[in-house]
């Protein structure tokens, strides 16, 4: 009735294999939302170079 240590090699390993592979995509998910945020925190700076292009532009009569 003992059934302690019942797992066998394979199956201990297919669990570490899946644990290891959450791991990474939870990590690569991390990564992804860091850059997307990262990208999103350009967006000001961005649109005051254009801001600042465009007045530049008008003060030469380009546009």
């Amino acid at each position: 009735m003992d059934t302690r240590g019942s797992l066998e090699a394979e199956d201990l390993l297919k669990l570490i294999l899946l644990l290891v592979v959450v791991w990474l995509a939870i990590e690569l998910l991390g990564e992804v939302l860091q850059l997307f945020t990262g990208l999103l925190g350009l967006i000001p700076d961005l649109l005051g170079i254009v801001i600042i292009v465009l007045v530049i532009l008008w003060l030469l009569d380009r546009i």
